[in-house]
C-alpha cells in the first residue's frame, strides 16, 4: 500500500512540473505573438431563452417515450408562433431588463468593470427599463465603496428603474451601494446593514522603546498624521481620528438617509447587522426573495438580459487553466485516496 501511494505521488509530481513548463512555454509564445488577451469583451446571455430550453429538456425527459415526437412538433409551433408575433408586433420595443453582477471584495476591485457595464448599459436602454444588480459585498475600503455606489447613482439620474438583490450579504459598504436602487430586495438569511465605520493599526512603540530604539516621525501640517504604527500616540492624536470616524460615519447616514427617506437612520446607524427578515421589519429592505425568484417573475412580461464585461482569454491562457484545473483534481484526488486508506482495514 505504501509503495502504491508513493509511487502515485511521484507520478502526479511530474504530471505537476510537466504541466508548469507547458503552460510557461505557452504564456511565453502568447506574449511573443503579441496575443492581446488583456482586453475585455461584452458577453450578453438572454436569459429567458435559457430557461425555456431547460424547461424542454425536462419536460422532454419526464414524458413518456411515445410522446417526445409529439412534444418536439408542438415546440416547433409554438416557436414559429413566437416568430410569427414578433414580426407582426408594434415597432413599440417590448421592456428589458439588463442583470447584472458585483462580487466586492475589501478594495471594491470590480468597480471599474461595474462602471464599464452601466455605461453599456445606459447606452442602450430605453424608457421603462429596469437594472437589476445581483449584489454580494461585505464592505471595506470607504473611498473605494464611495466610488463604487456613485456608479449605481449614474442609473438613477438617467431615470432607469433598479433594482438590487442581495441573496448572501449586502454589510457596510455594500449596504452603501444597495440602498441607491429604487427597490431594494433581500433573502430571508441574507446579511444586511452594518452601517458604520471602523479602524484599527498595531502601535509597536513600547516595545521598540523596550529595545531602545527610536522612531521619528517629522510631519508639515497639524494633522498630517494623527495615530502611527511606531510612534507615540497622544490623546490630541487620538481625539482627531475618531473625529474623522464620526465624519464618514456621519457622511455614510446621509447618504443612507437620502436615498432611503422613510428609514429612522438613527436607529439602524449603530453598526449592527441583521438578517433579512429583521431588516424588512427595520425598512432597510423592500421585500424578501432570492435574485432567482425575481428574475423568473421579471420573465413573464419583460426581456431579461445578463450584461458582463470578461477577459479575452489567449488559447495559451485557456490551455494553462485546463491543465491547471487537471493537476488540482488529480491531488484531490490522492489526497481522498489517502483519507480513504486511512480506514481500510489491514
Amino acid at each position: 500500500m505504501e509503495e502504491w501511494v508513493t509511487e502515485l505521488g511521484l507520478f502526479v509530481a511530474r504530471l505537476a512540473i510537466l504541466a508548469l513548463v507547458i503552460g510557461l512555454a505557452l504564456a511565453l509564445i502568447a506574449r511573443l505573438r503579441n496575443d492581446d488577451g488583456s482586453r475585455l469583451r461584452l458577453r450578453l446571455e438572454a436569459l429567458n431563452d435559457r430557461y425555456e430550453y431547460r424547461r424542454r429538456r425536462l419536460a422532454l425527459a419526464a414524458s413518456e417515450p411515445g410522446a417526445r415526437k409529439r412534444m418536439l412538433k408542438a415546440f416547433r409551433r409554438d416557436d414559429k408562433a413566437r416568430g410569427r408575433r414578433e414580426r407582426q408586433a408594434s415597432p413599440t420595443k417590448n421592456q428589458t431588463v439588463w442583470v447584472l453582477d458585483f462580487h466586492g471584495d475589501i478594495r471594491a476591485s470590480g468597480t471599474g468593470r461595474l462602471a464599464e457595464e452601466i455605461s453599456a448599459v445606459l447606452a442602450s436602454a430605453e424608457d421603462g427599463d429596469e437594472v437589476v444588480l445581483r449584489l454580494e459585498s461585505a464592505g471595506g475600503l470607504v473611498h473605494a465603496y464611495g466610488l463604487a455606489a456613485a456608479q449605481m447613482d449614474r442609473l438613477r439620474e438617467a431615470g432607469l428603474t433598479t433594482t438590487v438583490c442581495v441573496d448572501k450579504v449586502a454589510a457596510s459598504g455594500g449596504y452603501l451601494m444597495a440602498c441607491a436602487a429604487d427597490r431594494l430586495q433581500a433573502a430571508p438569511f441574507a446579511v444586511v446593514g452594518s452601517i458604520g465605520v471602523v479602524a484599527q493599526l498595531p502601535n509597536l512603540h513600547r516595545l521598540l522603546k523596550r529595545h531602545d530604539v527610536d522612531v521619528e516621525l517629522l510631519t508639515a501640517g497639524e494633522y498630517k498624521r494623527t495615530l502611527t504604527v511606531f510612534g507615540e500616540n497622544t490623546p490630541e492624536g487620538r481625539d482627531k481620528f475618531q473625529s474623522d470616524l464620526d465624519n464618514t460615519h456621519r457622511l455614510f447616514k446621509s447618504h443612507v438617509a437620502e436615498r432611503r427617506p422613510t428609514l429612522d437612520i438613527e436607529a439602524v446607524a449603530t453598526g449592527e447587522i441583521w438578517y433579512g427578515r429583521d431588516a424588512l421589519s427595520r425598512g432597510l429592505v423592500d421585500s424578501l426573495g432570492t435574485s432567482e425568484s425575481y428574475l423568473v417573475s421579471r420573465m413573464d412580461e419583460a426581456r431579461v438580459i445578463s450584461v458582463r464585461l470578461e477577459p479575452r482569454r489567449s488559447m495559451g491562457e485557456r490551455l494553462g487553466m485546463a491543465v491547471s484545473f487537471g493537476v488540482e483534481r488529480s491531488v484531490d484526488r490522492l489526497l481522498e485516496r489517502l483519507d480513504a486508506g486511512r480506514w481500510e482495514k489491514r
